[in-house]
């Protein structure tokens, strides 16, 4: 692979490193915030919600200056988003700065969630787009594992513990904001600003060998709106791509993953365990998650998104039922708890942790590309709230057992879901695509 191709790669998908440690980061924080600021259940709820809220945000207002001013000039601006959130939460002086500075962080993580994958598929040959892709979903896990990890070593510090477990983010996104000023602008961005000659230039440094029938392609799809006729994401010949997206979004989220994630210390206390144990299966949880991406990211090219998917849903189904028996055993039974979680994170990140922002990066036409990932990453961002807010208080209402076995349901129907309806989008050009799902559609 060329060695252009893979920097560029990595380097943008540092944008999705700091996505994961923003999102798991909280998960320590929780029990020190709580006290230290006076929340109930649903001031915690909001606490951690308000950075998804600020991801809905960002998700949806990135597509415009995205396609605007470029992917990497707001991969840039993304990383001084980061920077700032993770500096001024680290110093929040009461708890409304708290939820500025975590709203910002949501501002980041959005604009990341939809950038990072989206720059990586338009500089991706077609063979190789879902494990490179997949690269960026590999940092999303390493950066959730290595805030699990930081929180654990954190945790016995001081009573501002909570402080230096959101501040030591600052560092690796200055890293990132600096990196991408090396990586070159995506192709396809530039041929619609109407420089085929740099597009052309960009792919052959990134190694691609057939320059003109890539830029054929490119050019083709996107005739229409460089003639000056806009495509409305709401054209009724993109409902099925919508469909597709909007429904693997929110089937994302009723997995319970990002409450597993946000909420794994406070789970794993529930069974009776300390809380330097408690965190430590935390970090088993970011392990586990984090090895079977890159068991996903081996085989989804050769495999197809489809078949991880349907393995997923079923073992997540199996694995969620499991946790809610656990957990109606009652507290004695916590390590049946942690031994399912992890099997349920194992499935997890075998099948929608590693499809969901591939299948978002390529299902959408070139030229509402940026308008239709932004859909399907603001109805991700909205179902995390929604899961994220309220779980706290559902679980102190109705008993972990009952929310864990609700999450089964769904997967139930998540396997239906992509059994029937769901298309496989392997091995094909992002041109192809466009020309295969719209067909579908008429």
């Amino acid at each position: 692979m060329n060695r252009n191709l893979y920097f560029a790669t990595l380097i943008s998908s540092l944008g999705g490193f700091l996505f994961g440690f923003d999102t798991a980061v909280i998960s320590g924080t929780t029990s020190y915030i709580q006290p230290h600021f006076g929340l109930g259940d649903w001031g915690l709820g909001f606490t951690v919600a308000v950075a998804l809220i600020g991801t809905m945000a960002g998700a949806v207002l990135i597509g415009k200056p995205g396609d605007i001013w470029g992917r990497k000039k707001m991969l840039i601006v993304t990383g001084i988003l980061y920077t700032l959130s993770a500096a001024g939460c680290g110093l929040a002086w009461n708890w409304n700065s708290l939820l500025l500075f975590r709203f910002i962080g949501g501002l980041a993580v959005g604009a990341a969630s939809v950038l990072s994958p989206m720059y990586i598929a338009e500089i991706s040959p077609a063979p190789y787009r879902g494990r490179l892709v997949a690269v960026n979903q590999f940092n999303i896990v390493l950066g959730i594992l290595v805030a699990f990890f930081s929180n654990w070593l954190l945790v016995n510090t001081d009573i501002h513990n909570w402080r230096w477990m959101f501040g030591v983010e600052a560092f690796p996104a200055l890293l990132f904001t600096g990196l991408v000023f090396f990586i070159p602008e995506s192709p396809r961005w530039l041929v619609k600003q109407n420089q085929p000659g740099r597009a052309g230039e960009v792919l052959q440094r990134l190694g691609e060998k057939e320059i003109e029938h890539v830029m054929t392609g490119i050019i083709g799809s996107l005739t229409q709106e460089m003639a000056g006729i806009r495509s409305r994401l709401w054209e009724r010949k993109y409902s099925n791509v919508i469909l597709y997206a909007v429904l693997l979004a929110v089937f994302n989220q009723l997995t319970g993953i990002n409450a597993i994630l946000y909420y794994a210390p406070r789970i794993f206390e529930a069974t009776g365990i300390s809380t330097d144990s408690a965190f430590l299966q935390a970090v088993a949880v970011g392990m586990t998650n984090m090895v079977f991406t890159v068991l996903a990211m081996t085989i989804i090219d050769r495999f197809g998104r489809k078949t991880l998917l349907l393995t997923g849903s079923a073992g997540m189904a199996a694995c969620l039922a499991l946790v809610g028996f656990s957990f109606a055993t009652g507290p004695a039974a916590g390590p049946g708890v942690l031994v399912f979680i992890l099997c349920f994170i194992a499935f997890f990140a075998f099948s929608q942790g590693a499809v969901i922002w591939v299948f978002l990066s390529e299902v959408f036409p070139n030229s509402i590309r940026a308008k239709g990932q932004a859909l399907g990453t603001f109805t991700h961002w909205l179902m995390a709230a929604a899961v994220s807010w309220t779980f706290p208080a559902i679980t102190g209402l109705l008993g972990p057992a009952t929310v864990f076995c609700f999450f089964g349901t769904m997967m139930i129907l998540q396997l239906l879901f992509v059994w029937k309806v769901l298309p496989e989008t392997r091995n094909k050009s992002l041109e192809e695509l466009e020309r295969i799902l719209i067909r579908i559609e008429k």
